[in-house]
């Protein structure tokens, strides 16, 4: 598979795409993912070991389902630059393992959330080697398990953003 169908739907169902593209190892461009409306797991590992994948999707939801992004670049060793993140409203495990050992990433997209979900950026850029700066953390209200090996294993990091909540949480 080098290239992936429309898919033009606004609402998604649980489990709507996940894992639709794992191991599509010569698939080079996503397909524009114009849903506003999404559901637990919806995209979740959806581009799972797609290691010709260059560029990410435009992802324009606000308001996150839990799992709904879950590791879904991981393993995209070409994937050079991250999507907008533009949620404020994250749910449980949204963002879990994102970008798992998406070696060419070199930044972090902008996270503008200022209140967590449980888990929520857990792993997300683990095994990012080449990623050189941390994106701001501006959140003050954190949960359980929500930075949790966030930068783990990101050896190219040098230094760790601030973190301006008052209140530490599990």
């Amino acid at each position: 598979l080098t290239s992936a169908p429309e898919l033009p739907a606004t609402t998604l169902a649980p489990y709507c795409y996940y894992s639709m593209f794992v191991g599509c190892t010569r698939l080079n461009a996503a397909p524009a993912l114009p849903a506003t409306d999404l559901a637990e797991n919806c995209y979740k590992s959806m581009f799972y070991g797609c290691t010709s994948l260059k560029v990410a999707p435009e992802l324009p939801a606000t308001t996150l389902a839990n799992q709904c992004y879950g590791m879904m670049f991981a393993g995209c060793t070409n994937l050079a630059a991250a999507p907008v993140l533009s949620a404020t409203n994250l749910a449980n495990d949204c963002y879990n393992g994102m970008f798992v050992s998406c070696t060419s990433l070199t930044s972090a997209p902008v996270l503008s959330a200022t209140i967590l979900a449980n888990n929520c950026y857990n792993g997300m850029f683990n095994y990012c080697i080449n990623l050189a700066s941390a994106p701001e953390l501006p959140a003050t209200t954190l949960k359980p398990g929500c930075y949790a090996g966030m930068f783990m294993n990101c050896t190219s990091l040098t230094s760790a953003p601030e973190l301006p909540a008052t209140t530490l949480v599990d």
